[in-house]
């Protein structure tokens, strides 16, 4: 079934054009107009006022993501292949962001380019919005005159990135939810209903059992209760995440932690793996030299254990060694990935043999976030009618007691 879309485009002389386009899917409606000659930079479906934009969505905020520098990658790409001037595009591109912080880095990105740096330097300086893979990428498709390939593996890395981050989230969403309920409730029964049930114990007299008599304790307390644990959360995480930040040695037990964690560890290790492989192939495939895809890859993928197998590669490669010969030394790469690697080697594929690696290890997180899903529900189901439970029971305890105290009364 079609659809109408509104689209507004650019041509390759620098003309916008607004209008209607009758086509299955947003894609398809792209295609159409890419075979006209014009350059998408919005398509969405008419009528409805609903985002579905092919650019960046106006969701708001000024934090970006990975998915925010998918897209503009992927435009870029798409209007310097088209015959635009990277100035007109980036000016584009700045014209269309809605985040604040973006459209300020790409402002000053063309404003250094019209003054005749190298666009890589120009987004180099901006090191905290424009990630350092996506620099090396574009410095490479510059020193080997095929920037556009470059662009278009940039937007082809940062889509892969941005759904894998997508995929993981997307399994923590369901508990994430389940435990916020849970703290809601349990706040709500005891500040709400708590002293409803002891107001109506009081009047009816008898000794109240222990689990209610410390429910009704900590309902008493709630005034300080929960601010301590509220400040004590904040305050944990602040201090965690500084650690995280400041010691490298910190950072690599804790990462050793998470990957040795029951469910998920495996798959925090997948993703890992595919991040690692993913970046070194696309870097290698545009031209990187491996000590500089080395090195950046070494921040990329997430993992402090990977990064330091990743130092060791880099030092055996300083020595004229291969890639896989120092990876069989550290347990995080299976066994299949190695031989993998060093088949690449040996064909002189190992750009491919990379993608491939991290082609299957897409699917593995696949696998992994449904089955992590699956098997978190019923857990959380469970959990939470323990708590229910216990409240209930508490609760209705003193039934029994102020029963048998009426009946000893009479």
């Amino acid at each position: 079934m079609s659809t109408i879309y509104d689209y507004e485009t650019i041509a390759a002389d620098g003309t916008r054009t607004k209008g209607k386009v009758e086509a299955k899917s947003p894609t398809a409606a792209a295609q159409t107009l890419e075979q006209q000659g014009l350059t998408p930079l919005t398509i969405r479906e008419a009528g409805t006022g609903l985002n579905r934009e092919l650019t960046i969505p106006g969701f708001g905020g000024n934090r970006i993501k990975t998915k925010d520098l998918a897209i503009v990658a992927r435009q870029f790409a798409t209007m310097t292949s088209s015959g635009l001037s990277l100035i007109k595009s980036l000016t584009i591109l700045e014209e269309q962001n809605e985040k604040p912080k973006l459209a300020a880095a790409l402002r000053a990105v063309r404003d250094d380019v019209e003054s005749g740096a190298k666009l890589s330097y120009a987004l180099s300086k901006h090191e905290k919005i424009f990630p350092r893979l996506m620099v090396a990428m574009i410095r490479a498709g510059e020193t080997g005159g095929f920037l556009d390939t470059a662009l278009e593996g940039v937007a082809i890395a940062l889509e892969k990135e941005a759904a894998l981050k997508s995929k993981v989230k997307a399994a923590l969403v369901y508990p994430a939810i389940v435990l916020a309920f849970s703290v809601l409730m349990i706040a709500g029964v005891l500040i709400f209903i708590v002293p409803v049930f002891e107001k109506m114990f009081k009047q009816l007299g008898g000794e109240l059992p222990l689990p209610t008599r410390m429910m009704v304790a900590t309902s008493h307390q709630m005034w300080w209760i929960a601010p301590l644990v509220i400040g004590l959360v904040v305050g944990g995480t602040v201090l965690f995440k500084r650690q995280l930040s400041k010691s490298t040695e910190f950072r690599l037990t804790f990462d050793r932690f998470k990957l040795r964690v029951p469910v998920f560890g495996k798959l925090l290790s997948k993703i890992a793996i595919s991040r690692f492989t993913r970046n070194l192939g696309t870097l290698l495939s545009v031209g990187v030299p491996v000590i500089q895809a080395l090195e950046v890859v070494g921040d990329t993928t997430g993992n402090a254990v990977i990064t330091a197998a990743t130092k060791d590669v880099q030092q055996s490669v300083r020595d004229g060694n291969t890639i896989s010969g120092p990876l069989r030394q550290h347990a995080v790469f299976p066994s299949m990935v190695t031989q993998m690697i060093e088949v690449g080697e040996q064909t002189g594929q190992i750009s491919a043999m990379l993608n491939k690696v991290a082609d299957f290890y897409d699917r593995e997180v696949d696998d992994a976030t449904e089955a992590l899903t699956a098997a978190i529900e019923p857990i959380m189901v469970a959990v939470m009618g323990v708590i229910v439970g216990s409240m209930v029971i508490c609760l209705y305890l003193p039934m029994f007691t102020i029963y048998q105290h009426v009946q000893g009364t009479s």
